[in-house]
């Protein structure tokens, strides 16, 4: 790491611009932080401290929130929604300017293979708030309805303050599902990002900065379980929009009781893959280790799942071991890298235990399961294809959010309806097969919030969200802009 200006930009891995790591966006200014404490970023890759940021802490939180709630109500809440689109676009016209280099902080912080960051940020975080953009004003326009007592004209006024808590696995394409629809509602935001995007959400708030919006209406944070917990638990926040794990959404529902803000959830999964009898796997292949792979699995929609014909289990099975064996394993920088590290040691350490109950409940590794060879430093863990585990098994049952993949064999389509409905999730699900017409129908019978035929999604195009465990509301879209308004009636007498 080499010191340019401590008060303005750093450079991280040798060669890569980091902009105000002693500073944070607070709202819609760079200020110091209340609590001053600087802590290490460690590469996933190497175990190596690759820069010395601050750490928000909770007075940082409270300054965040005040003025979130100062501004709402204010110019931004009651600028015309076409105006407030010219302004969300110049911020995200910024990002996509700096897109490969927020894909590159990515790879060093979280080790996300640049492949895969610049993939998930054209076809996931590009897509969203293009789309929100061209919806926003169409989807917050009044109506006029007649009633049987007269006409009432139905309104979309924006929410209020909004906490937008957004994961390691994904900042650019969350914040185009959260927080730029929120601020195209009128709301006010504080993001709480994850502390393992403490690198990239200062590109992004120099572009906040850039773009020029009213003072008070966007603060990010990139914090800890503290800062989350003092955020949620404020009777100031309106709207609670969660992406993460159930366990954490659960803690969240309670810490918020009191105060009974909304709430949009976008929980875990344990996405099935089902392929029919007449699946062409030469066909399917790259859409099966993408959908599964992609990330080292750290993605919600991950195809975790693969529930295949028990007549063509052991092809299956041979396909995806030979495909998984050949995945580049490497430095999350060098565009060759197909697999790099889970993104911190909590993520390695529960893949590792997930992978050794499985064997312990009976189930047997068909490839991977280990860390790989020349990869002892930082959190790598080979891509694992898991078989013979049975349907109530953790492996079977429970999101291990990393590289770890379960053959299911079917007797009939019944059967594999069964079988991919068969856990707490409901997030998303894929079915391969060459009669569309069929896969359709399968496809109509999953539950799930989405479900995708031929391919792996969901597309951040389109309304998108969980039934059952894996959460509630939707995100991308018009429902996705409507979630942080508040719906008026206005009754003419």
């Amino acid at each position: 790491m080499t010191t340019v200006d401590r008060r303005t930009e750093i450079t991280v891995d040798g060669d890569l611009r980091l902009p105000r790591p002693d500073e944070l966006l607070i709202g819609g200014q760079w200020r110091a932080s209340g609590a001053g404490e600087r802590t290490p970023v460690v590469s996933p890759a190497t175990g190596h401290v690759v820069a010395q940021v601050v750490m928000p802490g909770v007075d940082d939180a409270e300054a965040a929130l005040e003025a979130a709630t100062d501004a709402f109500g204010g110019d931004w809440t009651n600028t015309p929604v076409g105006q407030r689109v010219e302004v969300v676009g110049r911020f995200c016209s910024l990002l996509e300017g700096r897109a490969e280099e927020i894909a590159q902080l990515w790879a060093v912080e979280a080790g996300i293979p640049v492949r895969w960051g610049r993939t998930l940020h054209k076809f996931g975080a590009v897509a969203a708030w293009r789309g929100a953009l061209q919806e926003a004003e169409q989807a917050l326009a009044p109506e006029v309805r007649d009633t049987s007592v007269g006409k009432v004209n139905i309104e979309y006024e924006p929410v209020g303050p909004v906490l937008a808590i957004m994961p390691y696995n994904g900042p650019l394409p969350t914040l185009g599902s959260k927080v730029i629809p929120a601020l195209l509602a009128g709301s006010t935001v504080v993001v709480k990002a994850a502390p393992e995007s403490s690198l990239t959400t200062r590109v992004m708030s120099e572009c906040a900065v850039a773009a020029g919006f009213p003072p008070g209406v966007l603060s990010i944070l990139a914090a800890g379980v503290d800062v989350s917990r003092h955020l949620v638990g404020d009777p100031r926040v309106e709207l609670i929009s969660f992406t993460g794990g159930g366990r954490t959404a659960s803690q969240i529902l309670r810490d918020s009781a009191d105060n009974l803000p909304r709430t949009v959830f976008e929980l875990g999964g344990k996405s099935p893959a089902v392929l029919l009898e007449d699946v062409d796997l030469g066909k399917v292949k790259r859409a099966l280790v993408a959908g599964a792979m992609s990330g080292s699995g750290q993605v919600c929609a991950t195809l975790s799942r693969i529930v295949v014909p028990a007549s063509r289990h052991d092809e299956v099975v041979d396909m995806l071991s030979d495909a998984y064996s050949s995945l580049r394993i490497g430095d999350p920088r060098s565009p060759d890298t197909d697999h790099g590290p889970l993104s911190n040691r909590a993520a390695f350490e529960r893949t590792r235990r997930f992978v050794e109950t499985a064997v312990q409940q009976g189930a047997e590794v068909a490839t991977g399961g280990r860390i790989p060879d020349g990869f002892d430093a930082g959190f790598f863990y080979e891509p694992t294809l898991i078989v013979g585990a049975g349907e109530n098994d953790d492996i079977v049952q429970q999101e291990v959010f990393g590289p770890v993949t379960v053959v299911q064999p079917y007797t009939d389509v019944e059967d594999a309806v069964r079988i991919a409905n068969g856990t707490v999730y409901g997030l998303a699900g894929s079915v391969f097969t060459s009669d569309r017409e069929r896969g359709l129908e399968v496809a109509r019978r999953i539950r799930a919030g989405s479900v995708a035929l031929n391919t792996f999604g969901p597309t951040m195009a389109a309304p998108f969200g969980g039934v059952k465990k894996s959460g509630w509301g939707r995100e991308c879209g018009p429902e996705g802009i409507r979630e942080f308004s508040s719906v008026k009636q206005v009754l003419i007498g």
